[in-house]
């Protein structure tokens, strides 16, 4: 390199030059030693030529040019410049033009020369172009953008001697002046368009190129051009989506939601945590008293004094602990506050029908019970869960668990496990054992409905929970097996009520929180917290005359000096059928001293006054007996003792009638009189028993009463409906089929504020009126001149059916004016152990049945509770067309000179073992049909009188006459029912 800068060259223009192929525009010529006689830069250069004439690697054609790193190549091998004056080859090797070692060779030009001789060249002028373009002659090298011949890559300067990356914009710019000349003279300079000759570069990163040479150009411009970078081809554009698919969000819209989504739920718990603080013990934790009233708004009871004695954690024993956890919290000691999982498997568990359970870790639990209230409401929600995670982090476990301890409700009034194990077992929590504690903890999902004294029709459900806790001891380690497999279900002691609930009030009371929870009004635990006024549907007047009833009739029999009196214990209930407010409830005869409300309970058979309803599903349904005979009052039957029903695929089942007594062909009025259960089985049968089933339930029955089953014995009353639930179903049928919800309370308050209160329900035409008037006709007559007579006492229309059940454990009648339906049931019940106990003997007599005590019981009420009201005729309508009896032949008539018996007699509980084959009866219908018989309302207190068939055909066609026989079950074996 000379220490002297070098002049630039002037350019030649364009038509001056030599464009010959082989010969670079300026002076240099091509030769086989690789030396320079011109000014050729040629930095950067990647390409290499054919081999030089003595074997070395060359790098281009033309004489000068240069390629890849390196000092320029002479044909002896020789790196540098190869004469004086040259140019320095910064980053060039210099090759002779035979050169053949180029890798970069594409058809004659050097490096990356992709000119038109013979490669593909981007300028069509010799020498043009910048970037990676070389000039038409083929001693251009790689990347040679300047104009002039062998101008290296990125020289933008204008002389023969420019330099890469030369900055100096000066026109003396000498050969190897420094890099990036943004000067626009003719000096060198890289990413400028030099002006002067040879300067053939371009206008590389120039921001202003120079025109006036029409040598210069960026990246390769034609001759002439300004020096203006072309634009790149752009990536191709995504095509709008039309159609449906502009509805579908594309991957980024939805990973950009669900990111916003995580952002606000993460900032709404930041937000959450930061502003709920820990709130100071609910007033309301101290329960206030509940205030119950009568229909008239006179004082009926006054409850909810609170039953509380907290205690520390360490007096409760351990196992009581353990039993807690192992039914509430399991993972209480390692979990967090809240436990999501669980919340959302106990959400899916309830609307899938599982049953409602609760996801609330005893930590949310304890700060419901303690800070919050029992409002199922999102804000409440909320709250508990922020306060539960910071007390969780403020508190530890045992304060915690000792604070659930002690505001837990357990039922009978008790908050606490300390008064919980005093009212359950007379007896301080540190003495009670682990079988009790497991009990004590199974109180806790269900407080009342548990309570296994109080609702013994429930005890199979409280062991099964009982079962549970002990099982989840033995799996956490808490309790060893053997201990467990020993263990017997502890039965609770009875309850001690508060004295302000003695005599009916504890019953009401017990009825009227059962109504308002069932109904979910209110809950039970924030009942029990206090602070409500309730008027109830109980009429003073109504309800001391039922109270009067029992005790003239019944009560006042009883000997201390038989022991069968001791069991003797009676329910019953009163409603009016047009409003269905219960007007009168009878639980037993003291709440203090009998604490089962006996008019709610439902473990007692039904006895035959289920028999009513089975008639009214045959007229509903237009059935026919198994010969084609529509079922009317006056249909004929076959009443043989212990005749096997036919047309039943269950297996035989031949139910006997009471005292075994034969009745032969008689009509259903005269069975429904004598309650032959042999008729009745049959009619079930002929009926279907799922529609007597069906029937039963729309006209007030619950769809689980217990033991309502579509066999041919639900007719005989196997099913265990409480009274209440049977006085709705009656209702019904003195209604002319129209059935509401009965209702025990007319308004709520609290602090002034009136709760809104679940309308009666829908009144609704369950059963056509022809159905229920024709039911109402038959059970007219049973009082006429049945097995109720004793009703007729009430000196008013009356309509009604007794029943007994099995072994004569319970006795029943159930009856209605067109005003008032009551029903009254007598149980026997051993009271140190709950065991159902048969009445024989009781008040005296062989047995109690329900034409006995039940009707008499009810007429005194009846006559009392309407007095001074007017006397209401039945306003009944029947199809007057009555169904032609038909008279079956000879044989299995009634013994001859034999009376019916008067006393109902427990039938067998199994039917015959060994199945008999049914025989059709045949029916030939008379040569006379019988006179329709009139039937008037006395208008005054009748004295027995004779049985008067008040007929009616419901008309209509003929149903299905077989029914669905109920599957496969209900053959030998089956319960019997009662009779009556």
């Amino acid at each position: 390199m000379s220490d002297e800068p070098q002049q630039p060259e002037p350019r030649q223009p364009e038509d001056a030059r030599d464009t010959t192929p082989g010969s670079p525009s300026g002076s240099t010529s091509a030769s086989g030693s690789g030396s320079r006689s011109g000014p050729t830069w040629a930095p950067r250069s990647t390409g290499s030529g054919g081999d030089s004439d003595d074997g070395t690697a060359g790098a281009g054609r033309a004489p000068g040019e240069g390629t890849g790193k390196g000092a320029g190549r002479t044909a002896a091998g020789a790196t540098g410049a190869a004469a004086p004056g040259d140019t320095q080859a910064l980053e060039v090797t210099a090759v002779t033009p035979d050169s053949g070692d180029d890798r970069a060779d594409r058809g004659g030009s050097t490096g990356r020369d992709r000119g038109t001789d013979p490669g593909a060249d981007r300028a069509r002028t010799p020498g043009d172009g910048p970037g990676r373009v070389s000039a038409r002659t083929p001693g251009d090298g790689a990347r040679n953008t300047g104009g002039a011949p062998g101008d290296g890559l990125r020289n933008t300067g204008g002389g023969p001697v420019d330099g890469l990356r030369n900055t100096s914009g000066a026109p003396s710019g000498a050969p190897g002046v420094g890099p990036r000349n943004t000067g626009g003279g003719p000096g060198p300079g890289a990413t400028v368009s030099g002006s002067g000759t040879g300067a053939g570069f371009g206008a590389l990163h120039n921001a202003a190129p120079n025109t006036a040479n029409p040598s210069e150009g960026l990246d390769g411009a034609a001759p002439g051009n300004s020096g203006a970078k072309p634009k790149k081809k752009g990536r191709k554009q995504r095509p709008k989506r039309t159609g449906w698919r502009r509805l579908i969000p594309t991957w980024r819209m939805v990973l950009g939601s669900f990111l916003v989504i995580v952002l606000l739920i993460g900032g709404a718990l930041v937000a959450g945590y930061m502003l709920v603080d820990i709130p100071k013990a609910n007033p309301t934790a101290i329960a206030q008293t509940n205030v119950y009233t009568y229909s008239d708004g006179t004082p009926l009871a006054r409850d909810g004094d609170i039953n509380r004695e907290n205690i520390r954690l360490n007096q409760v024993p351990k196992t009581a602990q353990h039993a807690v956890l192992a039914a509430e919290d399991r993972d209480f000691y390692s979990e967090s506050a809240i436990n999501p999982l669980a919340m959302i498997r106990a959400g899916w568990n309830t609307a899938t029908g599982k049953g409602k359970q609760s996801g609330s870790t005893i930590t949310q639990q304890y700060v419901k019970n303690y800070y919050l209230d029992q409002e199922q409401t999102v804000t409440r929600k909320v709250k508990e869960f922020f306060i539960a995670i910071k007390l969780d982090r403020e508190v530890s476990k045992d304060e915690i668990l000792e604070g659930y301890l002690n505001t837990s409700y357990f039922g009978r009034n008790s908050y606490g496990i300390q008064a919980a194990a005093q009212a359950y077992y007379g007896k301080d929590v540190g003495k009670i054992d682990t079988a009790e504690a497991a009990y004590l903890a199974t109180l806790l999902n269900a407080p009342s409905a548990y309570d296994v004294v109080a609702h013994p029709e429930n005890k199979a459900a409280a062991v099964a929970r009982w079962n549970y806790v002990l099982d989840g001891m033995v799996k956490e380690g808490w309790l060893e097996s053997a201990e467990r497999d020993a263990m017997k279900f502890p039965t609770p002691g009875q309850v001690k009520p508060q004295s302000g609930m003695s005599g009916q009030r504890g019953y009401l009371v017990e009825a009227v929180e059962d109504y308002l929870t069932s109904n979910d009004i209110i809950d039970e635990q924030t009942l029990a917290r206090g602070g409500y006024r309730i008027t109830t549907t109980i009429d003073r007047k109504k309800q001391d005359a039922f109270v009067k009833a029992v005790d003239d009739n019944l009560l006042s029999k009883l000997s201390k000096d038989r022991e069968v009196d001791k069991y003797v214990r009676a329910g019953g209930a009163s409603v009016d059928p047009k409003t269905g407010k219960v007007v009168a409830l009878y639980g037993g005869v003291d709440y203090t001293k009998q604490f089962v409300n006996n008019a709610t309970r439902r473990d007692y058979q039904n006895g035959s006054t289920f028999k009513p309803f089975v008639f009214t599903a045959a007229v509903e349904n237009g059935a026919a007996t198994q010969s084609g005979q529509p079922i009317t009052p006056n249909t004929i039957y076959d009443g043989t003792n212990k005749r096997p029903v036919t047309g039943w695929s269950g297996g035989s089942y031949a139910p006997e009638n009471e005292d075994h007594y034969s009745y032969g062909p008689i009509t259903v009025t005269e069975a429904t009189d004598k309650s032959v259960n042999s008729v009745y089985a049959q009619m079930a049968v002929d009926v279907g028993p799922d529609k007597v089933k069906q029937t039963a339930v729309e006209l007030g029955l619950p769809e689980k009463t217990p033991d309502l089953n579509p066999y041919p014995s639900v007719a005989l009353g196997t099913s265990t409906a409480s009274v209440l639930e049977m006085t709705e179903a009656y209702a019904t049928l003195a209604n002319h089929g129209r059935h509401g919800n009965y209702t025990l309370v007319t308004k709520i308050t609290k602090d002034g504020e009136e709760i809104e209160l679940p309308g009666r329900g829908e009144v609704k035409q369950v059963v056509s009126r022809t159905a229920a008037d024709t039911t109402t006709s038959v059970l007219q007559s049973v009082v006429q001149g049945g097995t109720a007579t004793a009703a007729q006492a009430a000196g008013r229309p009356a309509a009604g059916k007794t029943g007994t059940a099995e072994e004569d454990k319970a006795a029943w009648f159930a009856g209605y004016t067109p005003d008032l339906v009551t029903v009254v049931a007598v149980m026997g019940q051993n009271s140190e152990t709950g065991e159902q106990k048969p009445l024989y003997g009781a008040t005296g007599l062989p047995r109690i049945n329900g034409g006995g005590a039940p009707a008499e019981i009810w007429a005194a009420y009846t006559k009392a509770a309407l007095e001074g009201q007017p006397v209401a005729q039945f306003d009944l309508k029947t199809d007057g067309s009555v169904g032609t009896p038909s008279v079956p032949p000879a044989g299995s008539q009634p013994p001859g000179g034999t009376t019916p018996p008067s006393t109902e007699v427990p039938p067998t509980t199994t039917p015959p073992t060994t199945p008999v084959p049914p025989t059709e009866p045949t029916f030939e219908p008379p040569t006379v049909p019988p006179t329709q018989p009139t039937f008037e309302p006395p208008t005054v207190p009748p004295d027995g009188g004779t049985t008067g068939d008040p007929g009616g055909d419901p008309g209509g066609t003929t149903g299905d006459p077989g029914g669905d026989p109920g599957g496969a079950i209900g053959g030998p074996g089956e319960p019997q029912g009662g009779t009556d």
